[in-house]
């Protein structure tokens, strides 16, 4: 299963960091990932591959949302298919 996760909010350091340490650590893997700064903003948008998580979804999602809480930081996890019907034009 790939989710697409999405982190917003002001730039400060170790955010990648934390982010992809969580994912590691549960072996979730980062298919692709980019990410910038819009007016000092920090934007990152990552799909990841939970096919091998030690995890479920649920699980996750709730985690990576109080670790964004925690960086002062949005974060959300969004199943691709559902990613990409919001996205189509």
């Amino acid at each position: 299963m790939n989710a697409i996760i999405t982190v917003v909010g002001t730039d400060q350091v170790g955010i990648i960091a934390q982010v992809s340490g969580y994912l590691s650590g549960h072996r979730i893997n980062i298919v692709d990932i980019s990410q910038t700064i819009l007016s000092g903003n920090f934007v990152m948008m990552m799909m990841v591959d939970l096919s091998a998580s030690d995890i479920p979804v649920a699980e996750a999602k709730k985690d990576l949302a109080a670790l964004g809480d925690r960086l002062g930081v949005s974060v959300s996890v969004m199943h691709e298919r559902v990613f990409s019907a919001m996205h189509r034009i």
